[in-house]
């Protein structure tokens, strides 16, 4: 609700002076004997006395040297009543006139405190409201600013922006344009409400775009979510939001573009791995332990993916992964077995939220288990078997994982024999933890943090130093 603005500092100061002047009017009025009125038709006690003068009894008279008693009036003698000296009249004047000043003084000292009190709160008020003023225009001044920015805006012939970020409502032509009307060589990949296209902009810009498809089911809550979590989230192992656009029952958004694709890509594609050594397997973990840790320690309230895996982990040029995909997540404490759909992706899907919908921050310390698991592996997290029957990579690899002589045997041939063994029973250690059945015995995303930290190179982003003279030297580099 729109609050009211302050009463204007000239209505507060006449109302004060306003009542100011009554109170001297108040002041001002003849008062009567001891505050009373004098009676209608009443005279003074004595000529020459004021009106309301009390009337004070003179002493014994003295007549031809004798003292006038009243039985000397009771004898015929007349006795003439005495005026009352001269000085007892001015003394009770000044008596009176005293009081009616000392009370006109407090009064006023009163009104003049009011006074000023009623302009410095008229002047505070002021100030506020014109605060909050100039920091609203600077607000929009700075949103417009970081909107001006990205470069891609240029191309657009008509943008505005979003009520609940500061991402660019996109022309759906120039999205057309720059996709090549949406062609299937633009295609990056595949997700669950539809595809992700790569779109070059005028001015050499490119992003990616996902278009979500107004049909399915879900659609429309997963983009609004998506818009509303990723437009209040700045993390650098956090996909960046760069604009969305609404086309009819179409809805799309539009991220940065990540050069290397996905995690899944990368390990399960044509490559299948090759380009990805050692050290850059260790980098990968250590960023979506970082990018987890933001969404679970820092956002208020925390943020649960739900939906943590290979493919929304995506790799730029440099093979810095960030997490993507938030249409399924959840704020901590906004969920309940009954309030939520059962989601997520099979084989990432912790048990107890799978079973009893149970989910907390330690279902995504599981996804994070098994991602861990492929990179450690080089497997998917379920793989077909004999007459269709499937089996997870928690099944197949936990017996091995936790037998140092079988252990280094089922590690992808693609890394085999190129990492120090200490390290590689560090990490299956911390898998092994991250993947228990009772979430309770799975650590916080903090404590696998810093388990990582040390196992990746300094110029890598961790903290390990690697001697020119050890034979894993050459792992430190990037594969590029």
């Amino acid at each position: 609700m729109r609050s009211m603005p302050p009463p204007p500092l000239p209505l507060l100061c006449s109302s004060a002076t306003a009542f100011v002047v009554v109170l001297l009017l108040l002041l001002c009025r003849p008062p009567g004997a001891n505050g009373r009125a004098t009676p209608p038709g009443a005279s003074p006690p004595f000529p020459g006395a004021p009106a309301g003068q009390p009337v004070r009894q003179a002493g014994p008279a003295v007549v031809n040297g004798s003292v006038a008693s009243a039985n000397g009036a009771a004898a015929g003698i007349p006795v003439a009543a005495a005026p009352p000296p001269l000085a007892v009249i001015v003394v009770e004047r000044h008596h009176h006139f005293r009081r009616e000043l000392i009370a006109a003084i407090v009064l006023c000292s009163v009104a003049g405190i009011t006074i000023i009190f009623a302009a410095l709160y008229a002047l505070l008020l002021w100030r506020r409201s014109h605060s909050a003023l100039v920091d609203s225009k600077d607000t929009q001044s700075i949103d417009t600013a970081r909107i001006a920015f990205v470069p891609m805006l240029n191309s657009f012939n008509s943008y505005k922006t979003s009520k609940k970020s500061a991402a660019a409502m996109m022309d759906y032509t120039s999205l057309e344009a720059a996709t090549g009307k949406f062609s299937e060589s633009s295609v990056l990949g595949v997700g669950g409400f539809g595809y992700v296209y790569k779109a070059n902009f005028d001015g050499g810009f490119a992003a990616a775009v996902k278009r979500l498809s107004g049909g399915a089911q879900g659609c429309e809550k997963e983009f609004e979510n998506e818009l509303d979590l990723l437009g209040r989230i700045r993390h650098p192992n956090i996909v960046s939001l760069v604009g969305f656009c609404i086309h009819e029952e179409n809805r799309f958004i539009v991220y940065e573009l990540m050069d290397n694709g996905s995690l899944d890509s990368q390990l399960h594609g044509p490559s299948h791995g090759s380009t990805l050594s050692w050290h850059i397997r260790m980098k990968i973990a250590l960023d979506t332990a970082r990018g987890l840790e933001f969404l679970h320690e820092h956002c208020n309230p925390p943020i649960i993916h739900r939906d943590l895996k290979s493919s929304n982990l995506l790799l730029d040029s440099d093979f810095n992964a960030k997490i993507s995909d938030f249409g399924l997540a959840v704020t901590s404490g906004n969920h309940g077995k009954g309030n939520i759909k059962l989601s997520g992706t099979m084989g990432y899907v912790a048990p107890e939220y799978l079973l009893d919908g149970k989910l907390t921050e330690k279902s995504d310390v599981y996804a994070f288990g098994v991602v861990l698991l492929e990179l450690l592996l080089g497997r998917k997290p379920v793989e077909k078997m004999a007459q269709s029957q499937c089996q997870s990579i928690v099944t197949w690899a936990m017996p091995q994982l936790t037998d140092r002589s079988k252990l280094p045997n089922i590690i992808d041939p693609m890394i085999k024999s190129t990492m120090d063994l200490k390290h590689l029973y560090q990490v299956a250690a911390v898998a092994v933890l991250c993947v228990q059945p009772e979430p309770s015995y799975r650590p916080l995303i903090t404590d696998v943090l810093h388990s990582l930290v040390p196992l990746v190179p300094l110029e890598l982003g961790g903290t390990l130093r690697i001697s020119p003279e050890s034979p894993y030297a050459t792992q430190k580099h990037s594969p590029r």
